[in-house]
């Protein structure tokens, strides 16, 4: 499927544009080992996370949307130093980062830590789906290092493909000081077909019963064949 993402003129040098999450795995992936000893198991090697497809194709899945530029943490305070361009004719923030109220979020069993706030992470593109689907953006998945947590919002972006989508957010590190680089994810995007769901819950009869014991024989005997397709049985 086509997924378009737009810019005003004179921004595509200036903001950074977002990437297929697929080519911009976190480091922390490449880095980990595969296997590590277990305390718990006598000292046993395990296989780590790294090992686990769901994860990965979690983290790779979609789009990623990027922070527009540097911004600076330092004792509880954001700043940046970004001139944006402005075009004539619209009246769009230049600021990479806003500010929610408090107030704003009133019911909402969010949690936050004490004396922390929650943002908005400018975004600078549209976004285009084909007609009858929709776009799920959240936190960028599995990606608890990051010191914020994006929330999530599910837009229709074959209606509002001319809008742009900002990303709301919780400032979940109060310890973290420093500077998140220009490209860091804020959001992940998924696009999701708009149709209605049709929920069968039953149980199992005695071919799938067979069939998910053939699943758990193969995945205890083969690492590798969460890759393979059982829908016509292992093999």
């Amino acid at each position: 499927m086509r997924f378009v993402v737009r810019c005003l003129p004179g921004f595509s040098s200036r903001v950074p544009a977002p990437v297929p999450a697929r080519t911009a795995l976190p480091d922390w992936l490449k880095t980990m080992p595969s296997t590590v000893a277990s305390a718990a198991l006598a000292g046993a090697e395990v296989r780590t996370l790294k090992h686990c497809p769901p994860l990965i194709d979690a983290l790779g899945a979609g789009v990623l949307f990027p922070l527009a530029a540097d911004l600076t943490v330092r004792g509880g305070e954001l700043s940046w130093d970004w001139d944006a361009p402005r075009h004539p004719e619209l009246g769009h923030t230049r600021s990479p980062i806003g500010l929610h109220l408090p107030e704003q979020a009133e019911g909402v069993p969010l949690r936050l830590p004490e004396g922390q706030f929650a943002v908005k992470f400018s975004n600078f593109w549209t976004v285009e789906v084909p007609d009858g689907w929709s776009v799920l953006f959240t936190h960028p998945l599995n990606r608890e290092d990051l010191p914020f947590r994006t929330l999530s919002g599910l837009v229709d972006c074959d209606r509002w493909r001319d809008g742009l989508v900002h990303f709301p957010a919780l400032w979940t590190d109060p310890e973290f000081e420093g500077v998140l680089t220009a490209g860091t994810p804020v959001a992940q995007a998924i696009p999701v077909r708009r149709e209605a769901l049709e929920l069968v819950v039953e149980e199992m009869d005695d071919e799938r019963v067979a069939a998910h014991r053939a699943v758990e024989e193969a995945l205890g005997a083969d690492p590798g064949v969460y890759r393979k397709d059982f829908r016509e049985g292992p093999g």
